[in-house]
């Protein structure tokens, strides 16, 4: 994977947008006629929606896709296109060019984190009540699923869709064969458990550091939970010593602690569970409830639990965090495009895809939790059960438009990495380097947004 800077075109985002406010309304009109129950006539449109790839399920997606949109052909007569992004990259580049250009998909699926990032460009709609309603109404959704929706309750970009804490798996088998009782809490914990689970063919830890979205919530945990928020008002601190350990010890699990399967210098996310689901694995690192359709059919069924992911940073003995960052407020949120002249089509099929029905249907395909509140309380898995404490103890991520080159800054010192991970050291020297070169990035991106 080749790691595109962005930060050129956030550079005129901000301008591009504001010379765009014009070009549409943030009112919900146009996209067909409204009849007096509500339901929007679209017959002969086309509603174009940006996603992510699916890259666990792309089956499922493609047919979840096809059933969604003959449903919503059925509801409105318009046809719905998707389109998809397949990285943090992609993702981030899809928002900047439809702004500048004014042009693009109607309706963006996009990953929490870039939420500020769309929200800065003020290129999307932010929701008036009226909205609100269209989409069923902001009570519909679990509440804390609105944390990262918009900067205050006031002024809120993102409806959410799904909600996707992270956690970590663990082979109950695996573990009490290596004499350990419980799951680690502590970093260092979980390299000490890893190491006595390593042997032969099996591995303490199962990850995957060519993901093109994980690798950056690693360091962003360990900071966060050794005190460091990494965004300190209009101050980066990526320079921060604590990030630097983060690296380290991210690192140190391949090339010092050797907990971790060589060939995972190569692995994405799906190459990781596909691991831990063999039996070859005691840990599966930063996955969701997203793995379980997965694992429910593999050699690990009713083998496995979940478990929050430590929460003491490196080298401390108890969380200096304000709340113990168990994993970042996480899931997809859905925004409109405020260039877009088919809003009412948009909500309408906002309103589909977050229907109690729609949702437990999407969470049974894919394992993601529901944001719609009355489907997310009827699900009684007991498995769930460390997945909702993580969503208690998430922490949300900056609310500023800079978050999105930041994020892709602390990704990008993982994927200039990569050659060194693959001959076995991470030289110092090398990585302060590539730190120091992401808190200049970050910082300027920083000062640009702050301005904005």
């Amino acid at each position: 994977m080749r790691f595109k800077s962005t930060t050129g075109l956030a550079a005129i985002v901000t301008a591009a947008a504001l010379a765009l406010t014009g070009c549409g309304s943030s009112s919900g009109n146009g996209g067909g006629s409204t009849s007096s129950d509500g339901k929007v006539d679209g017959t002969g449109k086309t509603l174009n929606v940006l996603v992510g790839v699916q890259t666990q399920y792309p089956e499922q997606q493609k047919q979840w896709q096809s059933d969604i949109a003959a449903k919503f052909k059925a509801e409105t007569g318009a046809d719905v296109k998707f389109e998809t992004f397949a990285s943090a990259n992609d993702e981030l580049t899809r928002i900047q060019t439809s702004v500048v250009s004014g042009q693009g998909p109607d309706v963006y699926g996009l990953g929490t984190t870039f939420t500020p990032t769309a929200y800065a460009t003020k290129a999307f709609v932010t929701l008036s009540d009226d909205d609100w309603k269209k989409v069923g109404g902001k009570d519909r959704f679990n509440q804390a699923a609105l944390g990262i929706s918009g900067p205050d309750k006031d002024h809120l970009a993102g409806i959410p869709f799904v909600s996707r804490p992270f956690v970590m798996a663990y082979n109950k088998d695996l573990l009490a064969a290596a004499g350990i009782d419980k799951p680690a809490t502590s970093w260092d914990e979980l390299a000490a458990q890893a190491k006595k689970m390593t042997s032969g063919g099996t591995y303490g830890i199962a990850t995957g550091y060519k993901d093109n979205f994980d690798p950056w919530k690693f360091i962003w945990a360990m900071s966060v939970q050794a005190g460091n928020p990494l965004v300190d008002g209009n101050k980066l601190k990526m320079d921060d010593p604590t990030v630097k350990k983060a690296y380290e010890t991210y690192f140190g699990w391949l090339t010092n602690d050797k907990v971790v399967d060589p060939a995972s210098i190569g692995w994405s996310n799906s190459n990781a569970v596909a691991a831990f689901a063999s039996g070859k694995a005691g840990y599966l690192m930063m996955t969701t409830s997203s793995s379980i359709p997965t694992l429910d059919k593999s050699a690990v069924a009713g083998k496995y639990e979940y478990a929050l992911m430590p929460t003491i940073a490196p080298g401390q003995t108890q969380s200096k965090s304000d709340g113990d960052a168990a994993s970042i407020l996480s899931g997809d949120n859905l925004v409109v495009a405020d260039y877009s002249k088919q809003k009412d089509l948009a909500f309408a099929y906002i309103k589909l895809i977050t229907s109690k029905d729609e949702q437990l249907n999407y969470q049974k395909v894919f394992g993601d939790l529901p944001a719609n509140a009355e489907a997310l309380a009827s699900l009684t898995d007991p498995k769930l059960k460390p997945v909702a404490d993580a969503a208690a103890k998430s922490k949300a991520t900056p609310f500023t438009g800079a978050w999105g080159d930041i994020q892709l800054g602390l990704l990008n010192v993982t994927v200039q990495s990569i050659p060194d991970l693959a001959a076995g050291k991470v030289d110092g020297s090398a990585l302060d380097q590539r730190i120091k070169d992401a808190q200049n990035k970050g910082q300027a991106s920083l000062d640009r947004a702050s301005k904005g």
